[in-house]
């Protein structure tokens, strides 16, 4: 069923490496710092734009940059937003661009149990999820959950790099994901 998916896809870009870390800055979770980091292999010609999407509580787009081009529009669509970025100049089947998004969401993850969610929308080679938290407050217990298949996993010790005495990163790493799947990490405080 994946290969057929991935084989009748006609999108414009494959994604060849696919890392989306969440950081949380203070213990509230009311600010976070989200950071998407891809390498793209382009599968058309002509290719003038792409789509970012973005979803969840709070304020989702408090600042948002990006390496790859100019943001030119947002809509929503359905309960996510889709960003398009203008290349400012056009690609070509075969061309590859590694890029970086980064966006700061205020008041977003303030709840008991929160979740950071990728879904895959074009095929993808490996696709690296990864939440950064103040070692003054970790989570009581944190998960890894494939959406639409329906499996949890718990994150254990090999999942856990302490970054500084100030910072400890949970990180899930998916190498081949499902085209049309959303995977998460899952926490509560």
């Amino acid at each position: 069923m994946q290969i057929w998916r991935e084989s009748r896809f006609q999108g414009t870009y494959k994604v060849d490496s696919h890392q989306s870390t969440l950081e949380l800055c203070d213990e509230s979770g009311q600010t976070a710092k989200y950071t998407k980091r891809q390498t793209i292999t382009f599968t058309q010609n002509n290719v003038f734009a792409i789509q970012d999407q973005a979803w969840g509580d709070g304020e989702i787009f408090a600042d948002y940059q990006t390496s790859l081009g100019k943001p030119v529009d947002w809509y929503e669509e359905g309960h996510r937003w889709k960003v398009l970025i203008s290349l400012q100049a056009s690609r070509n089947r075969g061309e590859q661009e590694s890029f970086w998004i980064e966006r700061t969401i205020k008041n977003g993850f303030t709840k008991q149990a929160n979740n950071f969610s990728v879904r895959i929308d074009h095929p993808t080679q490996n696709l690296s999820l990864a939440v950064i938290f103040p070692n003054s407050r970790l989570p009581r217990h944190i998960s890894f959950l494939e959406q639409n298949a329906k499996r949890f996993h718990a994150l254990n010790n090999e999942h856990i790099t302490s970054l500084s005495q100030k910072q400890t990163q949970y990180t899930y790493p998916i190498p081949k994901p499902h085209l049309f799947e959303e995977y998460s990490l899952r926490w509560e405080w």
